[in-house]
């Protein structure tokens, strides 16, 4: 059994399309066809079902592709333990985050000590995070709601307060504070499924007894408080947000932020990665830029 076979093993079995893994391998899909069909003749098993066109992994085959899932994982661990052990200035990471705004201060602050680390960074949901992190193909995950689960380690770096942004004409808009139940006839302007804070607060509504009525749902956050301006509807919004706005010194004009009396509307975000991956010393290093300049921010949020 050769290492060749079980790197195109694993490409087929994800893919199950034999076409489609060839491509992808940059090998002809008749060279394919053989290394996998050697690779059933020493198992002494078919690991597909072959049904005209369609490939399928059968019973043999999903029990194997785990066993080369982590064989493979081990050997590109190795691997990346032996580029580490020989280079301290020069490196890679890869990084999956869901909410990217607070990313460019956090690489400015890491670059000024390592300038020449490479970064391969990627804005995926919570569900394509986890996917990519069992499989090993990331360094960290930055998120919220946090990535927790079997493999996995998560540390939680930031707790924030949701906070509802509402025109200065708004009824609510001389309250401090106000309870969530109170917003449930309101037109709501959101982030679409699938968002962190949006998924989050379509939890805590339902608790409080509602479905919030989106007028909008698009992906761009920037644009909600321009929403809430114009009258459109309000909105939530984490409160980090306010933090950033007060720090540049700048005021949204006809816009008022309030608090939610429940103490369980915090958003939280945590650091995931795989718990067998072999963390470089500049991944621990990134790892620690995280750490503080979290910590950072909740300190200068609680003055």
């Amino acid at each position: 059994m050769e290492l060749l076979q079980l790197e195109y093993f694993r490409t087929v079995a994800r893919l199950e399309h034999m076409t489609e893994a060839a491509k992808v391998l940059h090998v002809t899909q008749s060279s394919l066809s053989k290394t996998i069909q050697r690779l059933e003749e020493d198992l002494g098993v078919s690991l597909f079902d072959r049904n005209s066109r369609k490939l399928r992994l059968n019973e043999f085959g999903h029990s194997f592709l785990q066993r080369v899932e982590k064989a493979l994982f081990e050997l590109e661990e190795g691997k990346r333990e032996i580029v580490d052990l020989t280079s301290s200035e020069y490196g890679k990471l890869t990084l999956a985050v869901n909410t990217a705004f607070m990313l460019p201060d956090i690489l400015r602050r890491f670059r000024k000590t390592r300038p020449h680390v490479q970064f391969l960074v990627q804005q995926l949901s919570t569900q394509e995070m986890e996917v990519m992190l069992k499989k090993g193909e990331l360094d960290f995950c930055l998120s919220s709601p946090p990535i927790q689960g079997s493999e996995l380690t998560c540390d939680i770096v930031f707790r924030e307060k949701i906070l509802v942004i509402v025109p200065e004409t708004h009824r609510l808009a001389n309250r401090g504070s106000i309870h969530l139940s109170e917003l449930k006839e309101e037109n709501f302007v959101s982030l679409k499924k699938g968002n962190g804070i949006r998924d989050l607060m379509d939890q805590y509504c339902q608790k409080a007894g509602f479905v919030p009525k989106n007028v909008y749902e698009g992906d761009e956050p920037a644009i909600l408080s321009s929403l809430v301006q114009a009258g459109l509807g309000i909105s939530f919004v984490p409160e980090v947000a306010l933090h950033a706005l007060s720090l540049g010194n700048i005021a949204l004009e006809n816009i008022v932020f309030l608090h939610l009396e429940e103490s369980e509307c915090i958003r939280e975000t945590g650091i995931s990665q795989h718990q067998n991956r072999y963390l470089s010393r500049i991944a621990k290093e990134f790892n620690q830029v995280l750490i503080e300049h979290f910590q950072t921010i909740s300190s200068n949020i609680k003055r």
